[in-house]
């Protein structure tokens, strides 16, 4: 499946239930063993075959320096944060989940998947995600 947005954040976004800016917004890996369902997966607990390994954490790592903004060249509302690194890690990972941690897996709303095209792997080095220069999460 290619990159996603959860048909809940959709909704949650109507609802203004995730502050972007001042939540705390996670980033975790899944391996290719997980199927995104837009339509029945709301929650993180709804996510299934999280990565584990060396130099990982299940629940996986909050964005910093977030932000949110207009671009009116392109007509999109933008949600970006910094790249992020998993250091001296031992992972597989096909894709990542973007969610708003409640600190309750079944009260932590998913916002949206991010497909890498092809397992991503490291060996006793840092796993990085460099988003899109576009931003991580774009609304037109």
């Amino acid at each position: 499946m290619a990159n996603a947005v959860y048909n809940s954040a959709k909704t949650d976004l109507l609802k203004g239930t995730v502050d972007y800016e001042s939540d705390t917004i996670k980033v975790a890996l899944v391996t290719s063993s997980y199927s995104p369902n837009v339509d029945s997966h709301a929650f993180f607990d709804d996510i299934s075959n999280e990565v584990s390994g060396t130099g990982y954490t299940a629940g996986g790592s909050t964005l910093l320096s977030k932000t949110v903004s207009q671009d009116n060249t392109d007509d999109e509302g933008v949600f970006d944060a910094a790249n992020i690194t998993w250091g001296s890690s031992t992972i597989t990972a096909r894709g990542a989940i973007i969610y708003k941690s409640t600190g309750v897996d079944s009260t932590s709303p998913l916002i949206c998947y991010v497909d890498f095209g092809s397992d991503k792997s490291t060996s006793g080095s840092d796993f990085t995600i460099q988003w899109n220069s576009e931003g991580i999460l774009n609304i037109t």
